[in-house]
């Protein structure tokens, strides 16, 4: 193979090593597919200008070309020509997958799910990693300077996340990187001319090469210490260098899809809920008979961009923490209760999932606070993952009488102020101000909000709905009305506060399955939203206006009871609202609830609106081409078989055709007839056999007559059977179709093909006639000599057409015309 070749293959394969690191990035593996894809074409295309001899410019065109033909294939969608040729609106089309992109790396969680948008920044970016990466080591012979975009690409889960990152993507960056220089390095050495030792004895080609020994030796031993020193130096720990985080937020230790250290609460969610696998995350015990859904976050600050969290403060946890901000404990009936708390791997935030109201905190240290006001247990400087801990709470009891007895704020009241501001959407005014119409008190006026959000209004559970809570994708859902708990959250806030009442959303887990053995294992699936009201007196009271249909543990209360439940009949003993329950009613003439599934799903079918990604019929359509190709040669021996036994079978019934002799074992059968078709069919019988043979891997000499090859034949491959008999008949009927005035006739030539072939099969291992089933030699030999005199054949005429072009030109050489 030319050098150059090879090491654009090098070059290549270690683009796609390089590329290991983003696996860190996504959920699954559409990306290498893509991304695979592409760098696929880009080292085709370079390739195939270097076949060409093309300059250093035209190979890089080359490349773009194919990184763009490529993005058009798997992104273009329905703007391209032909699905191949990039238009002006496939290039509009990539810019909004440009914008698509950023905002998915805003509201999304690593690792992501497959986003088009960032499959399709992927996918480019290896393209043009590969790009780079051929110009450097092949076209510019500087294989060292690969290693930068190299690095770029392990750069991107570095910055992703704040903690630390898995060594194994790095140390197959590495190998990809150490494989490109061992490569040119070889190529240059073997350019030299000769091996030699570091003393300057040569070495024999047989021989292993002690340089080369020692380069891998030094090569293993660089990557094991470039990945074991940091974790040797204790001051390159996560922890050391989440002390430089930004601070602004909930601490350096979440894995904030923005980086920093505040955590996108809706992002978390949106990501969490989309993974396709299940994650156990929180394992709970506790003695409350009836709990409610654990918190760990809120959003309470609203632009016209969405909800988002503010700081948090209070005081480090302790066996004594104020009682929740707005909630008299006396007013209203309570039940305390423990809970103990184990956090897994899979939940690592600077947040710590609670009961409402928590009275106390065991087995924290200082770096956790509680914030009385949001209700939140959160850390500057620590992480929730593997931690261990127990506190006391009460949960509150409300009734719907109780809460309409409380008082309207004045416009002073600090949470009237600041938790009622809404940016004015004009859709949303208008909607809310004909749910309230005569609504006389606060509590009231959110029901109707609230119980608005239910099936009879064709509200439907929909967790691949976009994501977003601004005021147009708030809109958006109330138009559609379809969506997941974010929506579903968000939106009741939004109207909640356009109607002047204090709201907020409250993020955290559901109660999960049936607990085994007291403790409750909450998981990705168990993430969920709701929306928080504030009333004077009885501080922030829980909504939840996602269908309970579909939250898996949901809990119904009685001031925000299921809106699709039946309604009661008098006499008829009342449906249980308690939380582990798993059968539900239906809404008014739909059917009965799902059941939900302990291990985090809904066990009855969920009208969820989902489509194939395009990897997939991509993929798809890969594998049909590739079972194409590879039925072809088999398809192609069977129709050339079939071919020539119909020829035989024509001849055969054809006037003018007799035997002599007196025993059909006698071999002088000869024809009296259409001599030229006799000829034909003996040729085409002795071609079957010939194709046999080769499909059989034994050996066919050109050279030699048909009675010697029949010979050989039987001596190395036919027992002493009625198959030799046969053989013999055809190496006498080709003998005599080439050489005597008059051939044999061809009646007894297809039986005796098919019966030496079945004697040769039998002979065969089972991975010959394997070969010779699937993939005939006999066929692949056929289309490589085609190739070869197809490719010669082109040859030969631009070899003509060059000579025609120079003999036109030489007259208007400069030279010529100057002189």
């Amino acid at each position: 193979m030319n050098s150059r070749r090879h090491l654009g293959m090098v070059a290549g394969g270690a683009t796609i090593l390089a590329s290991a690191p983003i696996s860190q990035i996504f959920a699954g593996w559409s990306w290498l597919f893509e991304g695979g894809l592409m760098v696929a074409m880009v080292t085709g295309a370079a390739l195939g200008a270097r076949s060409l001899r093309g300059r250093l410019w035209a190979q890089l065109l080359a490349m773009l070309a194919a990184l763009l033909i490529g993005l058009t294939w798997l992104f273009g969608g329905d703007t391209a020509l032909l699905g191949l040729i990039p238009t002006p609106d496939t290039f509009a089309q990539f810019g909004s997958l440009f914008a698509l992109a950023g905002e998915e790396v805003q509201k999304s969680y690593v690792p992501v799910p497959d986003l088009e948008g960032l499959l399709f920044v992927s996918a480019l970016g290896m393209g043009a990693v590969a790009i780079i990466v051929d110009v450097c080591a092949v076209g510019l012979r500087r294989p060292a300077l690969a290693g930068l975009p190299m690095l770029a690409v392990y750069s991107v889960p570095v910055a992703v996340y704040i903690d630390s990152v898995s060594p194994i993507p790095f140390v197959v960056a590495a190998i990809g990187f150490l494989w490109l220089l061992v490569s040119d390095n070889v190529d240059r050495v073997r350019r030299f001319g000769r091996r030699f030792t570091g003393e300057g004895r040569g070495v024999d080609v047989w021989e292993p090469s002690p340089l080369a020994s020692a380069g891998r030796r030094l090569a293993v031993v660089g990557v094991l210490v470039a990945v074991a020193l940091p974790l040797a130096v204790p001051a390159m720990s996560a922890g050391f260098l989440g002390e430089f985080g930004s601070g602004d937020g909930l601490g350096q230790a979440g894995k904030g899809p923005r980086g920093s250290g505040r955590v996108d609460l809706f992002a978390e969610l949106s990501g969490r809920l989309k993974q396709a696998g299940v994650q156990d995350m929180v394992k709970v015990t506790t003695n409350d008979p009836d709990p409610f859904y654990m918190r760990f976050g809120v959003a309470d600050q609203i632009s016209g961009g969405g909800f988002a969290s503010h700081q948090p403060a209070g005081q480090p946890v302790s066996d004594n923490l104020p009682d929740p901000a707005g909630l008299d404990l006396s007013a209203v009936r309570t039940q305390a209760a423990t809970a103990r708390v184990e956090i897994t791997e899979n939940f690592a935030m600077p947040l710590l999932p609670v009961y409402s109201a928590p009275t106390s905190v065991r087995g924290l240290d200082a770096a956790w606070s509680y914030d009385p006001s949001l209700q939140i247990v959160y850390s500057q400087r620590s992480n929730s993952a593997e931690l261990s801990y127990e506190f006391d709470y009460v949960r509150a009891e409300f009734t719907p009488d109780q809460l309409r007895t409380a008082p309207t704020m004045a416009a002073s009241d600090a949470n009237q102020r600041d938790y009622s501001r809404v940016p004015e959407v004009p859709e949303v005014r208008t909607l809310v101000n004909k749910l309230v119409e005569g609504k006389t008190n606060n509590y009231d006026r959110v029901r109707a909000l609230y119980d608005y959000f239910s099936a009879k209004n064709d509200f439907k559970y929909d967790v691949a709905a976009p994501a977003g809570t601004s005021g147009a994708a708030i809109v958006d859902f109330l138009n559609n009305k379809r969506g997941f708990c974010e929506q579903y959250a968000a939106a009741l806030a939004w109207m909640v506060r356009t109607a002047d009442i204090p709201a907020r959303v409250a993020f955290g887990f559901t109660l999960g399955g049936s607990a085994d053995n007291g403790v409750r294992t909450l998981t990705n699936r168990n993430l969920h939203a709701w929306t928080e009201v504030y009333f004077s007196g009885f501080g922030w009271v829980p909504f939840d206006a996602t269908p309970s249909t579909y939250v898996v543990g949901s809990a119904p209360t009685a001031w925000a009871p299921d809106v699709d439940a039946p309604e009661e009949v008098p006499g008829a003993p009342r449906p249980s609202l308690s939380p582990g329950a798993t059968d539900g009613s239906a809404g008014p003439g739909g059917p009965t609830r799902d059941p939900i599934d302990p291990d985090g799903g809904v066990a009855g079918p969920i009208n969820i609106e989902t489509e194939l990604p395009t990897w997939v019929w991509v993929a798809s359509a890969g594998v049909l081409v590739l079972l194409v190709l590879l039925v072809t040669p088999a398809l192609r021996r069977l129709t050339l078989r079939r071919r020539r036994s119909v020829r035989a079978a024509v001849a055969s019934a054809g006037d003018g055709f007799a035997t002599v002799g007196a025993a059909p074992a006698e071999l002088t059968m000869t024809v009296v007839g259409d001599t030229d078709a006799a000829r034909r069919q003996a040729h085409a019988a002795w071609d079957e056999l010939i194709d046999t043979m080769v499909d059989h891997r034994l050996v066919v000499d050109p050279a030699e007559t048909p009675r010697a090859t029949v010979e050989r034949l039987i001596s190395t491959a036919l027992p002493a059977s009625a198959a030799v008999e046969q053989a013999r008949l055809l190496g006498l009927a080709e003998e005599r179709a080439r050489y005597a005035p008059v051939p044999l006739s061809a009646e007894r030539l297809a039986p005796a093909v098919r019966e030496v072939r079945r004697a040769i099969a039998d002979e065969a291992d089972r991975g010959v006639r394997l070969t010779a089933l699937l993939m005939p030699p006999s066929v692949l030999l056929r289309w490589r000599n085609g190739a070869y005199a197809g490719l010669t054949a082109l040859s030969a005429r631009t070899a003509r057409l060059s000579e025609v072009v120079m003999r036109v030109l030489r007259p208007l050489r400069p030279r010529r015309l100057l002189r």
